[in-house]
């Protein structure tokens, strides 16, 4: 219950979201430095309703039940943090075991240009090897669709934390873990896409990527099946126009 109150109060700021296939930045280039592939630049979507609203309750019951909110987030974690303020720390790991990923995650919310923030840094910064929860979308493991963003190369060139995420495949792991505690949450990979800019835009797309609720301004709606999903987002392709011209996306769904 914790985690519908919460998020409605989000609402207002949700009806603006266009954070869409794009991010605020896969990586960029520095004064002085070598030059890497542009990162993408921020493009402008209308909200959207979705064509389907979540009203009818499923008759199958999950398999799973969802860990605790407190557990996941702690008790130190500002429920009602606007989601215009800037990344906060969150007691999570990502870990992707194929991949060899092992990294913190940061909560965050909007840029002044209404995209999903993707905080950059320095060469050398850890911001680059870190996972970005959006705060706008569900909490993980619970029901609905909990999103994770990464940076695909830093401001050199170099491969960053999500540059082989088209390297997985149907059936891999993914794990949520909360700090000091022994609590995995674990997903199973159930495909994985690239997607244009344009195909990324489209609103069927990105209700699958953030669930419906940051889509339709309404806040994070459980999912239709009642299960807890994740997705992982990144830009890919190559470069037109200054920007990253795709994006590879995968969705994960909780294992037992």
């Amino acid at each position: 219950m914790r985690f519908l109150t919460r998020r409605s109060s989000l609402g207002c700021l949700a009806t603006v979201l266009v954070i869409a296939a794009v991010l605020a930045g896969c990586g960029n280039k520095e004064m002085g430095e070598a030059q890497p592939a542009p990162p993408p630049s921020p493009m402008l979507l209308p909200s959207v309703q979705p064509t389907v609203q979540p009203t009818i309750q499923p008759t199958v019951q999950p398999t799973v039940q969802p860990t605790p909110t407190l557990f996941v987030l702690g008790p130190s974690f500002d429920s009602n943090l606007d989601l215009r303020a800037g990344p906060v720390d969150v007691p999570l790991e990502l870990q992707i075991p194929l991949l060899k990923v092992n990294a913190p995650v940061l909560g965050v919310g909007l840029t002044s240009g209404n995209v999903m923030d993707a905080p950059k840094g320095p060469s050398g910064d850890p911001v680059w090897y870190t996972a970005f929860w959006y705060r706008g979308s569900g909490i993980p493991g619970e029901p609905g669709t909990a999103t994770f963003a990464g940076h695909v190369n830093n401001p050199l060139g170099k491969p960053e934390i999500f540059a082989h995420l088209q390297d997985l495949h149907p059936g891999d792991l993914i794990i949520v873990h909360v700090k000091n505690t022994t609590i995995d949450i674990r997903f199973i990979v159930d495909q994985i896409k690239v997607y244009s800019i344009q195909e990324a835009s489209d609103p069927a797309v990105l209700t699958q990527i953030f669930g419906a609720g940051p889509v339709s301004g309404t806040g994070p709606q459980p999912a239709l099946d009642d299960l807890s999903h994740l997705t992982l987002i990144t830009c890919a392709g190559g470069i037109v126009k200054g920007q990253f011209d795709h994006r590879t996306v995968v969705y994960a769904t909780r294992s037992q």
